[in-house]
């Protein structure tokens, strides 16, 4: 049969995170003792406090279409969040909320992207930029880390990246997969960059904002000069344990903010009801209340990166956010283990999901084909058994 798929759907890629967890689950289905540390989803509960202010919404009758942007009160409460945390001044006008940060994303890709305009990624990046800019027509051009630079591009790389088609950089921070967290210091010198190409915008991700070990964040729209051309998406997806309740956002100038909505408006209209009522409870609380979920995440971290650090040939930074782990296992490449050739980071990859049991994910799927990740979203017991059956494989 003639093939009667579109080319778009034909030359996109299949998010190879959500490809690892789905063979993970096959592979249990058969019986077989998997351990999952591909997918990035906190293993705690939703708060109470989020999950009854869902419960009154009901009972209060949230059940029509909401506005394609989000309610008014919870716009307001995104502003209130912005100020607190961030010291950003957004007003309701300058908010969009979303199904998912993943959709803000898309959006802003959609309404900011033509036909052969560049991206700037610096890799390791999360798996879905590259095929979101690439949907739009972006060309998005990869600006390679690495373990001994925690990560972070350098303002003479980014320099050295732009182009006179340069329209955006999109980051993470902390980033999904390194766990790397920018300082004020680090972007105030990548803000002094872009000074000299004001047509250039910025998206920065902060999903992860609030597991972050470091003691600080910087939101890098609080610089002189960066607010207007940046994009701010944040959601509850991550810090709250809300990733089933899919509700992201975007702090943007008016002009963006109107485009996205004006999108979203064709697509999927506005963003789930009882979902945006919880996400007042979540934005308006203080981030304290975190302090039990972080303080797991951070302990996870060390025993992780004890264990790795124990394990021959694995090259490790230390992260200060999120909730994953991306060593450089390229010193594996070239060598044959238990009768396996590894060529690459995919074909360790395997080799750990078929020798130790463990599913992780390439870090080509991130732009870095040297590293593969880990997610330690899961408990202290079977990370430790997951690092002894990695070691075991590795011996």
């Amino acid at each position: 049969m003639m093939n009667f798929l579109s080319d778009r759907i034909n030359n996109l890629s299949t998010s190879q995170t959500l490809a690892m967890a789905a063979k993970a689950r096959e592979l249990k289905a058969q019986g077989i003792d998997i351990i999952s540390l591909s997918l990035g989803e906190p293993d705690f509960n939703t708060p109470d406090f989020i999950k009854e202010a869902a419960k009154r919404a009901i009972d209060e009758n949230y059940s029509t279409y909401t506005p394609v942007e989000g309610y008014a009160d919870l716009k307001e409460a995104i502003c209130r969040k912005f100020k607190r945390d961030n010291n950003l001044d957004y007003t309701p006008a300058n908010i969009v909320v979303s199904t998912g940060a993943k959709q803000s994303l898309y959006n802003i890709a959609q309404v900011m992207i033509n036909p052969g305009d560049e991206v700037i990624l610096p890799a390791p990046y999360w798996v879905s930029y590259y095929e979101i800019i690439k949907i739009a027509g972006g060309i998005p051009v990869e600006v390679p880390t690495s373990v001994e630079t925690d990560f972070k591009i350098t303002p003479e790389q980014l320099e050295a990246a732009i182009t006179p088609k340069t329209k955006m950089i999109w980051y993470s921070s902390p980033c999904n997969p390194s766990g790397s967290v920018f300082n004020r210091e680090e972007l105030t010198a990548l803000a002094k960059v872009l000074e000299k190409h004001p047509n250039i915008f910025v998206v920065s991700d902060e999903i992860y904002e609030h597991i972050n070990f470091s003691g600080t964040f910087c939101s890098i729209a609080s610089i002189p000069g960066m607010f207007d051309r940046t994009i701010t998406v944040n959601g509850v997806a991550k810090a709250f344990a809300m990733t089933g309740w899919r509700i992201g956002y975007i702090g943007a100038n008016e002009t963006i903010a109107k485009a996205c909505t004006k999108m979203q408006g064709q697509v999927t209209s506005g963003a789930n009801s009882i979902a945006q009522r919880a996400t007042i409870a979540a934005v308006d609380a203080d981030p304290s209340v975190l302090h039990d979920m972080v303080k797991a995440f951070h302990s996870r971290r060390d025993l992780v990166v004890g264990l790795i650090k124990e394990i021959p040939g694995l090259k490790l930074n230390v992260p200060e956010g999120a909730f994953y782990v991306f060593p450089d296992v390229s010193s594996f490449f070239g060598k044959t283990l238990r009768g396996t050739e590894i060529k690459n980071a995919d074909d360790f990859s395997m080799y750990l999901l078929a020798e130790a049991n463990v599913a992780t994910v390439t870090g080509d799927a991130f732009g870095n084909p040297n590293c593969i990740r880990f997610s330690y979203a899961t408990s202290e017991e079977i990370l430790t058994e997951a690092l002894k059956r990695i070691k075991e494989a590795l011996a």
